[in-house]
């Protein structure tokens, strides 16, 4: 059996105000505990325009809610439509009906600031802006890492600051003077662990970079077997070898020039296969022990170059044989020092330069750094000028670049 039911309509629940319904823009009411809400009417009632003018707010423990059926901000469908509510009484069946004002309350900030917290807000950062809406609306994450970062910029301003005191307490303890000359012994001591052993009171060309300091004994004869097809090569070996690209072009360009004698081309062939060895080696970035530079090098050698010539590093939850920018330049000292022996203590350094794949002013740095004396001269072709790096007695004088900045050796 259906239940009749009635509705009444009843107007205004108090004489002139309608029924206030609430929406809040940024979420759903979920308690109404602690919830106050006060409504505003405005007060020339005789206005016909301003009499139904209200406003609604609506506080809480932590912000207040604010507004209004009138005015740019309110909402459009009150002067398009009506609002009711009704109200049911379930003894009776019956529904009372009463008009309703819809109310859009938007959080109300706070704009009572004075102009120097206005001013010290426009003078700070993007960065400072970012960091303060990070504190206000970020994430526990984005927190957390905006906290670490803070941390990390004291400890750093806190290390700088302790660096500058000690640096004002050496100086006034030693001396400006004996500062700068300590610095340049340091630079100095730098550029001797990417040099091969220099001795500066020989008296012979020979014995200024010694033969043994770059190969021992038992490595020079360990390359006789490798070295052995440089002996007898020929022409058109050669020519093929050039079109294959297995060497470089120094190495190619004396293989033309060998000397006729046995043992002096024996020892011509055996420097050129190593020379080529440290070559290849400068192009490699890792270095595998084991396959450093393939199955036909030497097992004495290999030691020599991966011990001698790359740097330890840690990467990848494992120890590698790297072959950083410092030991780049080690390679390239002991190619020059060698190609000294093979050309009569004079090379060309332009072509070294090329093989190398390196800047000239670094290999002219490095050829400076020997005691080199450096000239000009024309290329076969004549086309070009070549860096040439002689080394000759008494060894000139080597100063440090000024002004450059010192290179990060890794």
């Amino acid at each position: 059996m259906a239940v009749e039911a009635r509705w009444r309509y009843r107007g205004d629940p108090q004489e002139g105000q309608s029924a206030p319904l609430v929406q809040f823009t940024n979420g759903t009411l979920k308690s109404c505990e602690n919830l106050n809400f006060t409504l505003y009417k405005n007060q020339d009632a005789s206005n016909p325009r301003k009499k139904h003018r209200r406003i609604l707010n609506a506080e809480t423990d932590r912000l207040s809610y604010v507004g209004n059926n009138f005015g740019p901000g309110c909402l459009k469908c009150n002067t398009l439509c009506r609002y009711f509510v009704g109200v049911l009484d379930k003894d009776s069946g019956e529904l009372e009906v009463y008009n309703a004002d819809l109310f859009h309350l938007q959080p109300l900030v706070s704009d009572d600031a004075g102009d120097e917290d206005l001013s010290e807000y426009l003078n700070k950062t993007y960065r400072e802006k970012v960091d303060l809406c990070i504190e206000a609306f970020g994430t526990s994450k984005q927190r957390r890492a905006l906290s670490s970062r803070r941390m990390n910029e004291v400890r750093k301003e806190v290390l700088n600051k302790a660096v500058v005191n000690a640096a004002e307490n050496i100086i006034e303890t030693k001396g400006m003077a004996a500062v700068v000359n300590d610095a340049t012994e340091d630079d100095k001591a730098d550029v001797s662990l990417v040099l091969p052993p220099c001795h500066a009171d020989a008296e012979r060309l020979e014995e200024v970079y010694k033969f043994d300091d770059l190969l021992s004994p038992a490595e020079y004869e360990a390359l006789k077997g490798p070295a052995a097809a440089f002996v007898n090569i020929t022409s058109d070996e050669i020519l093929k070898l050039k079109e294959q690209k297995s060497y470089c072009s120094f190495v190619l360009d004396e293989l033309k020039c060998l000397p006729v004698n046995e043992k002096k081309r024996d020892h011509q062939a055996r420097c050129l296969w190593f020379l080529d060895c440290l070559v290849k080696l400068s192009y490699q970035r890792v270095v595998k022990k084991k396959q450093a530079l393939g199955p036909d090098c030497p097992p004495i050698i290999t030691n020599k170059l991966v011990k001698n010539f790359t740097a330890l590093s840690y990467a990848n939850g494992r120890i590698q044989n790297l072959v950083s920018a410092s030991m780049k330049a080690k390679i390239t000292a002991y190619i020059i020092a060698l190609a000294l022996h093979i050309n009569h203590f004079q090379t060309d350094l332009t072509i070294l330069q090329r093989d190398l794949k390196m800047r000239e002013n670094r290999i002219l740095d490095i050829a400076k750094a020997m005691r080199l004396k450096i000239t000009k001269s024309k290329s076969l072709s004549g086309c070009e000028d070549h860096k040439l790096g002689t080394l000759c007695l008494p060894l000139p004088v080597y100063k440090m670049p000024v002004g450059r900045r010192k290179r990060k050796m890794n």
